[in-house]
């Protein structure tokens, strides 16, 4: 049998408004010139300048948005109280650096080729037949961002039969393979790190040196990763000498010839979204506002509400027209307002980084930073954590020491002995001393460490010891050691 129930509910709901000021929020400076174009691509009313005109009696923006249902009831509109806000109808805003030429507002990107740009290059010095051509696009295509192929030879013939309609072999592509493995840069295009490393020790001088390095990588590979140096001497019947000489050719090649070590990747910018100074000891924050154009509400719409009042207000057509306009404009203010917004908050928010972080942003030692947490900065400034955490993620700040993302700052604490509690960072700072002062032939362990830090005065944990040299990508004491 069914039954009618009432049941009272209360639940919180984001606007559109809010969704949209969280969105421009989390993204970084560099993507929100993109940004902006998007919405002025989409919103006529949209466009770039400062609004010179300004009135004193118009309206403050309000800090919550009206509802969509109250703003489209009013069939009166008056176009002034979109173009004569003094809060919004300009980008110009708060951490702004008013007077620079227009010339500097974008920042000098450095390109590079593209190892696969150079790699096709390469192919094309070669005489190749076009179905030969084709088999080295697919495979310069199949090469992954450290310079390896990892697909199946097998895989690559159903491609090329799928895409292409190439009919090969395993053979046949091999063969092409092994052409592109003579390109620079040199061990492009293996299939694991053994034979990287092979196609590299290929191309040096053919010496003593040389060839036991070879031995060592494609005889002995597992036993000089896990370093068990003895074995590898009694193997070849070597001294320690030659060994060390072998390992120190190998330790120098590079594992990833398609990174950045290969000098032909895209190089990636931060782009500061702060910039601090150290003025005699006064610390100056501001904005970087030069990735984001000036935005004011287009004034060829007044037109359009004047032609609105003077006509009959019962033509449909023109009456729905005008709406469409308003909804533009309510879209557009909203926008306005929403970088507003976020350029408060970023502001507010690396404020109260830097109150937090004085110390270190004075003299850039890491043993100045103090523990803090997320929740820290949102009880400083009043927001809740989640909005902390979306600028903190994906900001950073200029220094005089260098260019930080804002997420260092953040770590945990560390009891002492002196009952203060000394941030992890610190600690991981410490760690990393003690570790590059270790001897090389008998490296610390994870316990060793635990006691000198003890010693030191941090009251810290084995398994602390272990977290903390991961994340510094330090590893264990067995593959630090060298000859």
């Amino acid at each position: 049998m069914q039954r009618l129930d009432f049941k009272q509910l209360l639940s919180q709901k984001l606007s559109p408004q809010q969704i949209q000021f969280i969105k421009l929020l989390q993204i970084p400076t560099a993507e929100l010139e993109m940004r902006i174009k998007e919405e002025m691509e989409i919103n006529p009313v949209l466009e770039e300048g400062v609004d010179n005109t300004s009135d004193d009696t118009s309206d403050n923006t309000q800090d919550d948005y009206d509802s969509e249902d109250d703003r489209s009831s009013n069939d009166d509109v008056d176009i002034n109280d979109y173009l004569n806000d003094d809060e919004i109808s300009g980008y110009k805003m708060q951490g702004d650096r008013g007077g620079e030429d227009e010339d500097d507002r974008e920042m000098p990107i450095a390109m590079t080729t593209s190892l696969t740009d150079s790699l096709l290059d390469q192919l094309g010095f070669l005489s190749l037949d076009d179905k030969q051509y084709t088999i080295g696009m697919q495979l310069i295509g199949s090469i992954d961002s450290d310079g390896y192929i990892r697909r199946d030879l097998s895989s690559i013939v159903n491609d090329l039969a799928f895409s292409q309609n190439v009919e090969t072999t395993e053979e046949e592509i091999e063969d092409i393979l092994h052409m592109i493995q003579t390109f620079d840069p040199a061990g492009i295009g293996a299939r694991d790190l053994p034979e990287c490393l092979l196609l590299q020790l290929h191309r040096r001088e053919q010496d003593d040196t040389t060839i036991l390095a070879e031995r060592i990588i494609s005889e002995t590979f597992d036993e000089f990763t896990k370093k068990h140096y003895q074995k590898i001497q009694s193997k070849f019947n070597i001294t320690e000498e030659e060994l060390k000489k072998a390992v120190d050719v190998i330790v120098k090649l590079n594992p990833k010839p398609g990174g950045a070590g290969a000098g032909m990747t895209r190089i990636q910018y931060i782009i500061p979204d702060f910039m601090l100074t150290n003025n005699n000891g006064q610390l100056e924050l501001s904005l970087n506002g030069r990735n984001a154009p000036d935005l004011r509400i287009s004034r060829s719409y007044a037109d359009m509400f004047d032609a609105y009042d003077k006509s009959d207000k019962k033509d449909k057509k023109l009456k729905e027209t005008v709406t469409f306009v308003k909804q533009k404009l309510d879209a557009a203010k909203w926008f306005i307002d929403a970088i507003r917004q976020r350029q408060n908050t970023l502001l507010r928010t690396m404020e109260a980084i830097v109150k937090y972080q004085h110390a270190f942003f004075l003299e850039g030692d890491e043993s100045e930073l103090r523990p803090m947490i997320l929740k820290d900065i949102a009880e400083e400034i009043g927001m809740d954590i989640s909005t902390v955490s979306r600028v903190a993620n994906s900001k950073a700040v200029q220094t005089e020491f260098g260019i930080y993302p804002l997420k260092y700052f953040f770590s945990e604490g560390i009891a002492t002995d002196s009952g203060e509690d000394a941030s992890s960072r610190e600690v991981k700072h410490i760690l990393k001393e003690i570790i590059e002062g270790e001897s090389k032939r008998k490296p610390l362990s994870d316990e060793k460490i635990e006691q000198i830090l003890n010693e030191k005065g941090y009251n810290i944990a084995r398994r602390t010891v272990a977290k903390y040299r991961e994340q510094l990508n330090i590893p264990v004491a067995r593959l630090r050691k060298e000859l």
